[in-house]
């Protein structure tokens, strides 16, 4: 069986060509400083604000720096790619801009702004399959059957050359930067950022560490850069859905073994608690999969030493799966607790409760009174309240207060 050859890293040149081109179709992204990530952390932290990019994600740069190089004659085949987000949209957005015809897979139950927005960037988009691999494995076939051309969303040299192009970004907007953190999902901007970034630093004779972070459910690459070749896991559900990749790409993983310091995960409830303070605190929005550079900072996953850039990916978020996200956000920072307290069933308890928590300034935004449910005797009902707190010390004093007034609460889930 012939060996697959080393994969060549684009070179700085290279990058900056791409620069130009994708520069057609793309903006320079703003950076922002984040005083509460600093104080937080002790050192000067920026965002890379990748989520407020044309589509709402990095994903553009790649895709129309591929396409951007068919012939004339690929181009007349038409284009076709799987995706359930971002790379349809940029897949869709590319393609309008050269004139191609796009056809885009997505899976059955694909988000509907994500739907409508490939739509209306003009491409045909196709919802076949169930699960991820059943999308790609149909926008295959179809790539075989009418010639046309697919469009991977991670593994193709001129894709990885793309997305790098928001690491030399990342170097001219802060040029003293010494640490960026990067979303890693099969690895396409993670590979990109970490050689355009450490070139152009060298270039200017100094050097810089890149550090990627994965969702602990879809952590291919710490088991696949210990291995020392791309393995395939089982992922599980995760709200960083955006980067839950179950095998690395064989062109980025190689360059990531490389070139990439170090990579690190964060758990489902730092992913929320970082989408909840970047939108509190910078005032963006942002998709789960978007704030793992973030999380891993809050976290403390990684502790970096001088300026540091977080790179947020994406913004591309459903309303309705935001609200959940930021109640499961509030309720990880300790900000919104659900209390339960048996009481018997008698006149004035909920009142001598709902004093107890006042006295402590907690403020009650829901409450379930029941007189049914397992381990109720007669003669007793169960009061659930949702109370939001400032955090984890005023949580602890509310709960004391209900102490202090003679009543037995505990903390309940959800």
């Amino acid at each position: 069986m012939a060996q697959t050859a080393p994969v060549v890293a684009p070179t700085l040149e290279e990058f900056e060509s791409a620069h130009i081109n994708v520069a057609q179709v793309a903006i320079q992204t703003p950076v922002l400083h984040s005083h509460y990530l600093s104080q937080l952390i002790g050192q000067e932290v920026f965002l890379k604000c990748e989520n407020l990019q044309r589509t709402g994600a990095y994903k553009l740069r790649g895709a129309f720096n591929r396409m951007s190089k068919l012939t004339a004659a690929e181009r007349k085949k038409g284009v076709v790619a799987a995706s359930a987000g971002n790379h349809a949209q940029g897949v869709a957005l590319a393609a309008k801009k050269l004139g191609i015809k796009a056809t885009i897979f997505m899976p059955v139950g694909a988000s509907l702004p994500k739907f409508q927005a490939t739509q209306n960037y003009g491409a045909s988009v196709v919802l076949e399959g169930a699960v991820f691999a059943e999308t790609l494995k149909a926008a295959q076939e179809y790539a075989a059957k009418k010639g046309a051309i697919f469009i991977p969303p991670y593994d193709n040299i001129d894709v990885v050359t793309g997305q790098g192009t928001v690491g030399l970004e990342i170097i001219d907007q802060v040029p003293n930067v010494q640490t960026i953190l990067v979303a890693i999902g099969g690895g396409g901007l993670a590979a990109g950022v970490a050689v355009a970034a450490k070139l152009k630093a060298a270039k200017q004779g100094r050097k810089i560490n890149v550090i990627g972070v994965q969702s602990e459910n879809a952590a291919s690459y710490v088991p696949s850069i210990k291995s020392g070749k791309p393995v395939e896991i089982s992922t599980k559900r995760t709200i960083a859905d955006g980067i839950a990749v179950a095998k690395p790409g064989r062109i980025p993983f190689e360059l990531i073994e490389k070139y990439l310091d170090k990579v690190v995960t964060v758990s489902e409830d730092e992913i929320a608690k970082a989408l909840v303070v970047v939108l509190e605190r910078s005032k963006q929005v942002v998709e789960p999969a978007g704030v793992v550079a973030v999380a891993a900072l809050m976290s403390g996953a990684v502790k970096p030493k001088g300026v540091t850039v977080a790179v947020l990916s994406g913004g591309n978020i459903d309303p309705l799966l935001m609200q959940k996200i930021i109640g499961y956000g509030l309720a990880a920072s300790e900000r919104y607790t659900t209390i339960s307290v048996m009481l018997p069933d008698r006149p004035g308890q909920l009142v001598k409760t709902a004093q107890a928590i006042a006295a402590a300034q907690g403020n009650v935004v829901e409450v379930l009174h029941t007189r049914h449910g397992e381990g109720l005797e007669i003669g007793e009902v169960e009061l659930r309240l949702s109370v939001e707190t400032m955090g984890h010390e005023h949580r602890d004093r509310v709960i004391q207060a209900l102490k202090d007034a003679g009543l037995k609460p505990r903390i309940a889930a959800g």
